[in-house]
């Protein structure tokens, strides 16, 4: 070694000893000389939880829009001057009540004309019968030709026949002026008038109003397609088990984020597939029995009913994500780390499913994870010995 190096080399031992004295008696003031856990190979502490299978309540949520269960149009049958509205704009009307009246002079007259004209013809099918009736002994008896008789009977034919319209001129006359009342066909709540007293009703083109049954309200909302076939997968798979009649029960939180206080049932499923949106429409019947629930508001819509078969429930901080999706650790063989992909599915209450991955049995790390590898050697501590950790962001 040269003598510069040599030199050198001497005058810096002293320093480096000094500093590592500095080191050690830091750490002694720490706590002592040893080192932290997991380092230098050592096994890291953590706390698991065992894998147990069960059966866990799944709930779905979806943004949905309220709609009547029951929308008419309300329209005019017949032409006519509006000379009144029956009802009051936005109150609760009755099915078969009277909402609009239109000028029922011109029907009535129309249909004093119909009456007229049906006794008129009526009265000439009564004479050609009684003629044909006089013949039948004269032709009998050879008395009158055929034609003449022939000639009776198709006069009393014809009569019938022009009766029979008469009395359906006069039945649609009827009809007609009926129609001057324009009725709700169902009850329910009606909007605002759209035409006032004095207009002129070209007929049933023009919309006069429209009537809402409230109670039971309807909720539409849309199931997307990869979550449906999602679904569609794991009952198939056995994972997950349908309510016993198909319908779920549902629940409304309503725009200002309360709890709506009624519960109602799914009761329509569309085969559609929405081009627009990638949803197919579903629909479930609320009871509005206080009018609470308005038609074209938004609502949150819960489904519940349905049960995940053997599923675990996993505290949140034991779920990882990576490349290829979510993961945990379990400990393996010689209490080493083994990294396992699982699918996961909703919230219980603090807890994620876990629905596929993990069997039963296996001791799933729940904190200490993030010090760790595949293959990390691991030593099983009470809870408060690994303390849980937060993830970056969190």
């Amino acid at each position: 070694m040269p003598a510069l190096a040599q030199t050198v080399l001497v005058s810096a031992t002293p320093r480096i000893v000094a500093l590592l004295g500095l080191t050690l008696v830091a750490a002694c003031g720490r706590g002592g000389a040893e080192a932290p856990a997991g380092m230098f190979g050592g096994p890291a502490p953590v706390a698991v939880v065992a894998a147990r299978p069960e059966a866990v309540p799944m709930t779905l949520d979806y943004t949905a829009q309220t709609q009547g269960s029951r929308e008419v149009e309300v329209r005019a049958r017949v032409a006519g001057i509006l000379l009144k509205r029956n009802y009051v704009e936005g109150g609760r009307v009755r099915a078969g009540q009277s909402l609009f009246t239109l000028d029922p002079a011109p029907f009535a007259a129309a249909l004093a004309r119909a009456e007229a004209d049906a006794a008129a013809v009526a009265a000439r099918h009564a004479q050609a019968r009684r003629e044909a009736a006089r013949l039948w002994p004269l032709y009998d008896a050879k008395a009158v030709s055929e034609q003449d008789y022939d000639a009776a009977v198709a006069a009393e034919t014809i009569g019938a026949a022009d009766l029979q319209a008469a009395n359906a001129r006069l039945r649609e006359a009827q009809l007609h002026l009926a129609w001057t009342r324009v009725e709700s066909p169902i009850a329910g709540i009606a909007s605002r008038a759209l035409k006032s007293e004095g207009s002129l009703i070209t007929g049933p083109d023009v919309l006069l109003t429209t009537v809402t049954q409230t109670d039971p309200m309807h909720v539409i909302f849309g199931v997307p397609d990869n979550e449906r076939l999602q679904l569609r997968r794991e009952v198939e798979l056995k994972r997950l088990r349908w309510p016993r009649d198909g319908r779920f029960t549902v629940t409304l939180r309503l725009g200002d984020g309360s709890e709506y206080a009624r519960a109602g049932v799914t009761d329509f499923a569309d085969v559609r597939v929405s081009h627009d949106t990638g949803t197919s429409e579903a629909r479930a019947a609320i009871p509005n029995p206080d009018g609470i629930l308005r038609a074209g508001e938004f609502v949150r819509v819960r489904l519940s009913g349905a049960v995940r078969e053997a599923a675990f429930k996993l505290p949140q901080r034991a779920v990882q994500d990576g490349p290829q999706g979510k993961f945990v650790y379990v400990v393996g063989k010689e209490n080493k780390a083994e990294l396992r992909p699982v699918e996961v599915g909703e919230w219980s209450g603090q807890d994620i499913v876990v629905t596929a991955g993990l069997a039963a049995g296996e001791q799933v790390i729940v904190d200490g994870v993030l010090k760790l590898g595949p293959g990390a050697p691991v030593q099983i501590a009470p809870p408060q010995a690994a303390a849980p950790e937060r993830k970056p962001g969190s």
